[in-house]
């Protein structure tokens, strides 16, 4: 645990939200305050969902929403939003669809990547606060999606439309990408 002060979170209903309330995170619920943010900051949304009983939720909580050089590159460049998939199974359905058509994975945690308006352009599960376990580091993928946001915004639109629309970014991070040929879509 931080010192840091307590978020908007520690008012949650959802005990797993409250449960990151310490983090130094900006972080927000699920709701039209956090696109708004969004959209009037011109930031993407960093979607993190999770739920109470999930033991690599905590590990990623732990390793990289404790970490204060993530949650100030978090903080400088996203709009958080985190979901209890408990409480909100409607959403959680949602973005484990379109995360396991981007990325061939989901589950939880579940990492997206959104633009303003909602639409996902790339998204994983657990992500290391370091590369390790040949999976990127939380910290290359935060950077990369910021980077890719501001200078190959058009590239993401692009993503979030097609099914595939995260092999964009997968590429960026990784240096590979899977067999999926966009131009059929």
């Amino acid at each position: 645990m931080s010192n840091h002060p307590e978020n908007r979170l520690k008012d949650s209903a959802s005990p797993y939200l409250r449960s990151a309330a310490h983090q130094p995170i900006d972080w927000h619920e699920w709701g039209d305050a956090a696109f708004a943010r969004a959209k009037s900051e011109d930031k993407p949304i960093l979607l993190d969902i999770g739920a109470v009983w999930c033991h690599w939720c905590h590990v990623i909580d732990r390793e990289s929403y404790e970490n204060a050089e993530i949650a100030k590159i978090i903080n400088e460049h996203f709009v958080a939003v985190k979901v209890d998939r408990d409480e909100r199974p409607d959403v959680d359905s949602r973005y484990q669809s379109a995360v396991s058509a981007i990325s061939g994975q989901g589950g939880w945690p579940l990492t997206g990547f959104l633009l303003s308006d909602g639409r996902p352009f790339f998204g994983g599960t657990y992500f290391p606060p370091e590369d390790q376990m040949g999976r990127p580091g939380f910290r290359r993928v935060l950077l990369a999606v910021a980077d890719s946001y501001r200078n190959k915004r058009a590239e993401l639109e692009r993503a979030a439309n097609s099914l595939g629309g995260g092999r964009f970014i997968e590429k960026k991070i990784t240096g590979t990408h899977t067999d999926l040929d966009l131009s059929v879509v």
